[in-house]
């Protein structure tokens, strides 16, 4: 993730360009090149992923009470084939493609929030939970099933689990009478965290990946002069 100066930013219809790397839509599936460099150590990331989705989705979802940040799940479920020659690399297997756009800054709206996806073939379940800077709390459980539907279901109950190794709180929501277990932490920053779960929700069983960040703590001077030596600001 490299912040690059606007002047190195082009879109179009079915294309986006960020510096060095692409992606565009050919109807079909969506190709992502990717020409980077890591942080802090300078190794070059270099590669290619191809996303076949299974079905789309237009539908867009408010975060927040105002309305200034949205999400929109673009492919509940999809196929992605991965093929990097920097690291030396190559999978493919099934995957997601969401996008959140807003006016603000996201510490600006938010305090915490937590997401979720879990999947069994082509059925999918999404959960957001939402604090905002004025205390209101947001809750979505959706169900994407595998004809393009979605069904907005009851938010499963509240789920603890244990703080992340920066201690950032995490907690999900899975079906009465059931549990939740850390298999592994994939990310662990000082103010993020990505987690890969065992869990039931909505019916489905099996591996959930999980998301939880932490605002305030990014808010913090410490943490936002940390920044630029994971994700390097470039102006050219």
């Amino acid at each position: 993730m490299t912040e690059r100066d606007i002047r190195r930013v082009a879109r179009g219809t079915d294309s986006l360009a960020i510096g060095p790397s692409t992606m565009r839509w050919d109807g079909t599936a969506l190709d992502i090149e990717i020409e980077e460099r890591c942080a802090p150590i300078p190794w070059p990331l270099r590669g290619s992923l191809r996303i076949y989705p299974s079905t789309l989705s237009d539908e867009s979802y408010a975060l927040d009470a105002a309305g200034r940040h949205v999400w929109v799940p673009i492919a509940p479920s999809a196929r992605v084939e991965v093929l990097f020659a920097s690291p030396a690399v190559r999978w493919s297997g099934p995957g997601y493609v969401d996008s959140n756009r807003g006016t603000e800054p996201l510490d600006a709206a938010f305090r915490h929030w937590t997401w979720s996806r879990i999947a069994s073939g082509r059925t999918a379940v999404v959960l957001y939970d939402v604090s905002e800077r004025d205390r209101a709390r947001t809750s979505l459980a959706l169900k994407f099933a595998p004809n393009g539907d979605v069904i907005s279901i009851p938010a499963p109950p509240p789920y603890r689990l244990p703080a992340s190794g920066w201690r950032i709180a995490r907690h999900t929501r899975v079906d009465s009478g059931c549990s939740a277990r850390v298999l592994k932490t994939l990310v662990d920053a000082p103010f993020y965290s990505r987690t890969l779960l065992q869990t039931h929700v909505a019916g489905v069983e099996g591996r959930s990946i999980h998301e939880s960040l932490d605002l305030d703590r990014f808010r913090s001077p410490w943490v936002q002069y940390l920044l630029p030596f994971r994700m390097p600001r470039i102006s050219f």
